[in-house]
């Protein structure tokens, strides 16, 4: 059956091989990343997913989705890549504090709507991210602290399952499908649309305050005692940077959910390191979130690892403080902790996390550097030793991982058992597969 015969199947664009615009079409989020698939289909609605589904299974053909390619890892060769762009509906009940929201939506989108009723939902750090592969994986950023893990604000998911049916997903309707569609990723259903629960958000406050690397240990310091006790409304990441042709810097990016006198006051001792070189602290509207960190909201090439730790013993100090950054661009350490280590009993697929950080190394994604930086992760990795767990959050995986890292045992079994009883033949496919 011929790739082809999708083009009068579907109502929105399929675009092929030999297509003018197929390279664009079929590029992740990150560059450095190729994706050699069969073909990009930008999908209208329901029935377009449910013929791609219908053609995928009959050709023996894999189907991935990435509304907007995040997460890719390359390993999808052959399949066709569903773009959900146009479902990019949002909706805000403010008075049940729900929003409704298609599957091609992002963040900012969210947040934007969301915040002229003073409320947030439990995004990321960047606004371009979509909300729906993000809430899949589990989703932790600003907030997480507080309220937990993005995915268990969900209520609803609105799915075409692997057979071409539409569906409503949710607690009462089907408890496992539910539960695996909150945090287990995307590898049981093409989700179409999301409903999650918002969180009142009168006062938001936070910002980065940053240095010349040569105050790198005082920082560090500093963000231990900041992290050590928390109140659940503060949330802290330190950043170590080396940008290529600048000189080294650290900061210290935080947010603080509440008065922002108290923010000022919880974090008052950023104001005795000597040396201040940036400072971005102010009262913050949630659709401002991504101003704290400010990452690149443009497709860029990079290459990530993503670790969890035990704790910030000599070790770590000495591997991720006293040494130098570079070749990466990015060491960064973030506080955990809070709502994220309790075990709800109506919890999705992502259970608590009990580590109280979480390490994510970046850097840029240019052959020539590539071997360099793998190097430089595999010295780090082996020099922490027994302080990371080889445990990562679904949303840190980096291609070549598998999603087994993301998940202990019980819950693997699980998960697999799921996805082979909705879909047999294997036809939806994640980013990270549960039987990869």
């Amino acid at each position: 059956m011929s790739i082809e015969n999708l083009r009068t199947a579907v109502r929105g664009g399929v675009i092929l091989p030999g297509d003018a615009d197929f390279d664009r079409a079929a590029q992740p989020w990150n560059t450095a990343v190729a994706q050699s698939v069969a073909g990009v289909v930008e999908v209208a609605d329901a029935l377009d997913v449910a013929a791609v589904l219908d053609y995928a299974r009959r050709a023996g053909r894999a189907v991935v989705t990435q509304p907007t390619g995040h997460g890719a890892t390359g390993d999808i060769d052959g399949a066709i890549l569903l773009r959900t762009t146009r479902f990019n509906s949002v909706d805000i009940d403010a008075e049940q504090r729900v929003a409704r929201v298609g599957s091609g939506v992002q963040w900012g989108q969210v947040q934007a709507a969301a915040a002229g009723h003073g409320l947030t939902g439990l995004a990321g750090s960047n606004p371009v991210v979509g909300v729906t592969g993000y809430t899949l994986g589990g989703g932790f950023g600003w907030f997480a602290r507080k309220y937990g893990w993005a995915a268990n604000a969900v209520r609803a998911v609105e799915i075409v399952d692997a057979s071409g049916r539409p569906q409503r997903v949710t607690a009462d309707s089907d408890p496992d499908l539910f539960w695996a569609l909150r945090g287990g990723g995307g590898d049981f259903a093409i989700v179409t649309g999301l409903e999650f629960e918002l969180f009142a958000l009168p006062r938001l406050y936070g910002g980065r305050v940053m240095w010349p690397a040569g105050h790198t240990r005082e920082v560090f310091d500093l963000f231990t005692e900041l992290t050590t006790g928390a109140p659940a409304e503060l949330s802290v990441w330190l950043q170590r940077y080396q940008i290529p042709g600048a000189a080294p810097t650290v900061a210290i990016d935080f947010a603080y959910l509440g008065d922002p006198a108290e923010g000022r006051h919880l974090t008052r001792r950023l104001d005795t390191i000597e040396g201040i070189i940036a400072d971005t602290r102010g009262e913050l509207s949630p659709a401002e979130i991504g101003r704290i960190t400010a990452e690149p909201t443009d497709p860029s090439p990079s290459l990530s690892r993503g670790e969890l730790l035990t704790d910030l013993g000599d070790a770590v100090v000495k591997t991720l403080i006293d040494a130098p950054v570079a070749p990466l661009l990015n060491v960064q350490i973030r506080g955990l902790g809070g709502a994220l280590t309790q075990d709800r009993p109506d919890s999705g697929a992502r259970g608590a996390l009990t580590e109280p950080y979480a390490l994510y190394l970046l850097g840029l994604g240019l052959p020539q550097l590539l071997g360099d930086i793998r190097g430089r992760f595999e010295e780090i990795i082996g020099a922490l030793g027994t302080h990371i767990t080889g445990a990562k959050p679904y949303t840190f995986l980096a291609p070549g991982e598998s999603a087994a890292a993301a998940f202990d045992s019980d819950t693997l079994a699980r998960l697999r058992e799921i996805k082979r009883n909705r879909d047999p033949h294997n036809v939806i496919r994640a980013n990270f597969p549960v039987l990869g």
